[in-house]
């Protein structure tokens, strides 16, 4: 029976102490914070549309036509569309690179001084992008490219980070189930830039950018001066202490090995190491690792289909139904609180069973049917909001479950002793992955959206979950 092997060390809550509790939440909000201010330029993307094509909304008689469309990016709604698709592309290319690279520069310097750096600089970055260049009334795609390219290298040193801090804290006892909660960091960012976001659109879209990035910045100074990389910071001994009989963590993922208790793993080449000496592995052999590989390919497709509602489901309710943009912003909040749900029962469920892959699996079946579904939602907000729910249940869950959870094992395996210096860069490799997939896949949305449509967009959708 598994249950035993997740309470084997006592209940869940008698192994934390308070420092667990504020590890959790600093890295639950700095992360939070960090998709609050993505989360917001897909939720104005209906005003700065309309911004870039003033043409159409020119009812002065004091400004001539000329002058007027003088500042004007695109002669259309529909080619300023195409274009946000490409800021999305961009972003999400950057940040996967970023990923890359966050992940090795996290295992060799300070966690808490790039997770710092990276949310005070994207702050910057975004307040440049969204307040500074409106109130400048300056509009240039170059700029808007460059600075964009610039915020997904900021941005990409927040999840390898945050991931790599909980491993160190939280060890796999339970951590389907913890990580699965924590991993609602993302949608909770989405609700909190959604809400923010609609709070002060009446204003002018300029000011949600200016509050979600006064909140990030403010967000990474707390977590320079409070966040606590490790228990070895304060004298506590670490998790591979209290693990150093456990299994190898890749078995439940893949093979589903039986409880941790029946088999203890040979650890005779790592004990002749100093665990204050521990070398941080190379990119190549981080991809070698088993599953890595594997669940990064899953991981693409996933998060493609993911960050495609995230990017886009404000303006398609917006779009398809005519809803407000304000309303649209709102209602886009059950998809998170479905994802939200999903991880973390998912996560549970994975634990009880001691094994990811056939709860992964039986989601994603299960996702295609709820995608059906929302493709045929009506015109009618508490169905939609349902349906929605229950798409982000199956598609957000298994999303968040493979980007925590699912790395955290996987960058703590036997055969590297379950090192933090390889957890960030295995944690880089996988949401890296899958950032290219998304990347790829925003501007395909938008091209199947321009030329064939939404339902086509949904059919998209359902292939890449097979």
């Amino acid at each position: 029976m598994a249950w035993p092997s997740i309470f084997q060390r006592g209940t869940l809550l008698s192994q934390f102490s308070h420092h667990h509790v504020v590890v959790f939440l600093l890295t639950f909000f700095s992360y939070s914070l960090l998709h609050a201010s993505r989360k917001t330029f897909s939720n104005v993307k209906v005003s700065i549309s309309k911004q870039w094509t003033p043409s159409a909304f020119n009812t002065s008689i004091e400004l001539p036509v000329e002058i007027w469309s003088s500042n004007h990016l695109f002669p259309s709604a529909e080619e300023a569309t195409l274009f946000l698709g490409t800021l999305d592309t961009i972003f999400l290319f950057s940040y996967a690179v970023g990923l890359f690279i966050s992940g090795i520069i996290g295992d060799r310097l300070n966690l808490r001084w790039v997770l710092s750096f990276g949310m005070c600089s994207s702050a910057l970055v975004v307040f440049v992008f969204g307040t500074l260049t409106e109130w400048l009334h300056f509009y240039n795609k170059g700029l808007y490219c460059s600075l964009w390219i610039v915020n997904g290298l900021l941005q990409s040193t927040g999840w390898p980070c945050v991931v790599a801090v909980m491993g160190n804290w939280f060890g796999k006892a339970g951590r389907g189930v913890v990580f699965g909660l924590w991993s609602a960091c993302a949608s909770v960012g989405n609700i909190l830039g959604a809400c923010l976001a609609s709070s002060v659109l009446q204003y002018g879209y300029e000011y949600a950018f200016l509050v979600t990035a006064a909140v990030q910045f403010a967000g990474g100074i707390i977590i320079f001066f409070g966040l606590l990389v490790s228990p070895e910071e304060i004298g506590l001994p670490g998790i591979e202490a209290e693990e150093n009989f456990e299994e190898d963590s890749h078995r439940p993922l893949i093979s589903g090995a039986e409880n941790e208790d029946e088999a203890e793993p040979n650890y005779s080449i790592q004990e002749d190491k100093t665990i204050t000496q521990v070398k941080a592995i190379s990119f190549y052999q981080a991809c070698c690792l088993p599953g890595v590989i594997a669940y990064s390919l899953a991981y693409a497709c996933l998060k493609l289909v993911n960050y495609s509602f995230f990017f886009w489901l404000p303006f398609y309710l917006s779009n398809n139904f005519g809803w407000k943009e304000a309303e649209a912003d709102k209602l886009s909040i059950w998809y998170d609180v479905g994802g939200i749900i999903g991880g973390t029962l998912q996560g549970f469920i994975s634990d009880v069973l001691q094994k990811r892959a056939p709860v992964l699996a039986l989601s994603l079946l299960l996702a295609i049917g709820s995608l059906v579904g929302y493709s045929r939602s009506p015109n009618d907000k508490s169905i939609n909001a349902l349906l929605m729910a229950v798409t982000g249940f199956f598609i957000g869950g298994p999303s968040n479950m493979i980007s925590s959870a699912i790395s955290a094992d996987l960058g703590r395996q036997e055969l590297i002793q379950g090192s933090s210096e390889a957890l960030a860069t295995v944690t880089g490799i996988v949401d890296g992955t899958g950032s290219i997939g998304a990347a790829v896949g925003q501007y395909l949305v938008s091209l199947i959206q321009d030329n064939l449509g939404w339902m086509w967009v949904f059919y998209f959708f359902i292939l890449m979950k097979k």
